[in-house]
């Protein structure tokens, strides 16, 4: 039996009132090439749930964890140890049961974890004020850049070319739809004199990234004079949170914004989301900041209490006033950023830092001993990019038969511009020594 709520009258009057012929009209911006021209191929028209439930799970049988063999994959989402703790704490029954914290008197232990949570990320990137989180990485960081328009009045943003792709397609997407002109600069292991030399005093803003997407980590500062001499904003991007426990942050290197994703702290990989988005800036552009804040107030007997200090998404205010359209956060991924670092502290986020390190530079060193592997990012992290002698993609394919996930080729990332013997790797506090012998002997076995 299907429930259908609607009759073709229905439907029929409901068109009719809002001037379309068919609900096809629905869908006129979707370019033709993306669309479904008939059923999906391969797919009953029903099933009973027995039946589905077996079918998905086979489904489901097909995928291989992280956990499941040599594991070097980065790019954006990182394979790190998540204490058992924090999963207890998730789940405890006054988070679980909580939803939007709109009444304080009700909600005080989860806004509490969001005001924690905002203390933890600006106390991170060096910045005053963070809000409490976004979708991920990627929408932030194209919220960041409507941001410093809004600041600056101006409608020209410039990408690094080391930023992650998946941030820039985001970032054009957004602004482009706005209005909003979108620079970017080719593909470069190191681009920072040639972000520098991109600002001019039409720019709102320019986007650079460090580690960024090749695992180089850059000093932004000459970025940043140069962005704050013609009157633009730098905005600051990182993909792993756990590379602020060495490098230096966004807001010591002079950045207006940062931006980055917070998956690594708290949440595992879960075959690609949920994540959660990070957002920080300066106090002078608090009222331009997405999202919302919480804030610590007290209460009328003066005992201490938190609220929603701001609030100015479009569900709260007029559309036009808003400084977000994004309606949700990641609250449940929150919750477990906030356990989780809670539990590490500042030594401990060093500590776990060092490792990762330590674990990256003893990577490198194995794989620069296989012949005819370049190394090419000159100061990393945890991840890097070398070169191999022929093609990416095949070497991958065999390293998969051998047992190692080897990582990203880059030209998946950065299609046609000639990085098609070009290879990212990740390390972290995961990957054993036994693990890296088994990269190196799995290459040099390949090659």
């Amino acid at each position: 039996m299907r429930y259908l709520p609607l009759t073709p009258e229905d439907r029929k009057s409901m068109l009719q009132t809002i001037g379309a012929k068919s609900v096809d009209d629905f869908y006129a911006d979707v370019p033709e090439a993306a669309r479904l021209g008939g059923k999906v191929e391969g797919l009953p028209d029903h099933q009973g749930e027995l039946a589905a439930e077996r079918h998905m799970a086979a489904l489901a049988g097909k995928n291989r964890t992280a956990s499941e063999g040599r594991f070097f994959v980065g790019c954006g989402a990182y394979k790190h140890h998540v204490p058992a703790s924090v999963d207890h704490i998730i789940q405890r029954s006054e988070f679980l049961t909580t939803y939007t914290p709109y009444q304080p008197e009700i909600a005080q232990g989860t806004l509490q974890t969001l005001f924690e949570f905002q203390s933890q990320v600006a106390a991170l990137t060096a910045m005053d004020v963070a809000n409490a989180s976004m979708y991920d990485g990627s929408t932030a960081c194209a919220e960041a850049a409507l941001m410093a328009c809004r600041v600056t009045r101006r409608k020209r943003v410039v990408l690094s070319g080391g930023l992650h792709p998946h941030y820039a397609a985001a970032t054009r997407t957004v602004c482009e739809a706005q209005g909003i002109e979108v620079v970017q600069l080719p593909p470069a292991v190191d681009d920072e004199l040639a972000l520098k030399d991109a600002v001019t005093d039409k720019t709102a803003c320019v986007i650079g990234q460090s580690p960024n997407v090749f695992g180089t980590v850059t000093d932004l500062s000459p970025v940043s004079e140069a962005a704050h001499a013609d009157g633009a904003l730098l905005v600051s991007v990182f993909t792993e949170t756990v590379s602020l426990g060495m490098v230096t942050p966004p807001g010591e290197m002079g950045a207006d914004i940062a931006v980055g994703e917070g998956q690594s702290i708290g949440n595992a990989l879960n075959f690609g989301g949920p994540y959660v988005g990070l957002f920080a800036t300066n106090q002078k552009h608090v009222r331009s900041m997405p999202g919302r804040l919480c804030g610590e107030t007290v209460d009328a007997d003066g005992q201490r209490g938190f609220v929603l200090t701001l609030s100015t998404r479009e569900q709260h205010i007029r559309r036009d006033k808003a400084t977000s359209n994004i309606c949700t956060n990641a609250g449940l991924c929150t919750l477990a950023f906030t356990a989780h670092m809670t539990l590490l502290g500042d030594k401990g986020l060093t500590q776990l830092a060092e490792l990762n390190h330590e674990a990256a530079c003893a990577l490198a060193d194995a794989l620069e001993g296989v012949d005819g592997v370049e190394i090419l990012t000159p100061r990393f992290f945890n991840e890097f990019a070398f070169r191999v002698p022929g093609n990416a993609e095949a070497v991958l394919a065999q390293l998969d038969e051998l047992g190692v996930i080897g990582g990203v080729r880059a030209s998946r990332l950065f299609p046609g511009k000639k990085m098609d013997d070009v290879i990212i790797t990740c390390a972290t506090e995961c990957t054993t020594e036994d693990d890296i012998k088994a990269y190196a002997d799995a290459l040099r076995e390949v090659l």
